[in-house]
């Protein structure tokens, strides 16, 4: 063989070598790609579950909202003095022109003024005077820092604790029903409110009640 031939021979061995390196490369990089590809699917995917069994955890955690109980009363009917309500606690309908200031209290608040809390998106509370202490306060400390009411009722109420919002009411018998925050989570300021942002201070306490 001669020396040009034996040089060609070497160039295209080497050549053939780099080719098969290349292709190598690029098959590994290949597999590379495609294992990176499957896990941001197999991450998006946990993602995607996690967020689903979260979102059951936090429905399961906050209870079934199934036994609200509805109603259909406009707001803004501002009227004076007592007024015969249909529910007990009410829920909405006429109401005094100034608002319940929100906040705990140790006794009844008038039903005029707590309307019109409603009215502003307000959740309020109103249990048995009887129930022990310490429900009232885990009912207390269930409470978000504003728009919300909690003070015993001393009208009927078809059981010991009653949670209403504007338009929306349930009834329970414990302290420790998960519903409870499920229902200021729902309704608190929610899409039933007529006047969502309306102001939750400024208005009256027991104390200093329009109502005569």
């Amino acid at each position: 063989m001669s020396k040009k031939n034996k040089t060609t021979s070497a160039r295209d061995a080497k050549l053939a070598a780099a080719r098969q390196q290349q292709q190598a490369a690029e098959r590994r990089r290949a597999v590379l790609i495609a294992g990176a590809a499957g896990l941001v699917i197999v991450f998006i995917a946990a993602a995607v579950l996690w967020a689903i069994l979260g979102e059951r955890d936090e429905r399961k955690a906050a209870g079934d909202l199934s036994g609200v109980q509805t109603f259909d009363y406009n707001g803004g009917n501002h009227v004076d003095g007592k007024i015969d309500y249909k529910e007990s606690p009410p829920v909405g309908g006429e109401h005094n022109a100034v608002w319940l200031n929100c906040g705990t209290y140790d006794e009844a608040v008038p039903n005029e003024h707590a309307v019109h809390a409603l009215e502003h998106g307000a959740v309020w509370i109103a249990y048995d005077p009887e129930l022990p202490e310490a429900d009232v306060k885990k009912l207390d400390d269930a409470l978000p820092d504003t728009y919300t009411v909690l003070a015993p009722y001393e009208g009927e109420m078809g059981s010991k604790i009653v949670i209403s919002a504007w338009n929306h009411q349930l009834e329970l018998d414990s302290a420790d029903d998960p519903r409870i925050k499920g229902f200021i989570k729902e309704y608190r300021q929610g899409p039933q409110t007529p006047e969502p942002g309306a102001a939750c201070t400024g208005g009256v306490t027991p104390e200093t009640s329009l109502v005569k």
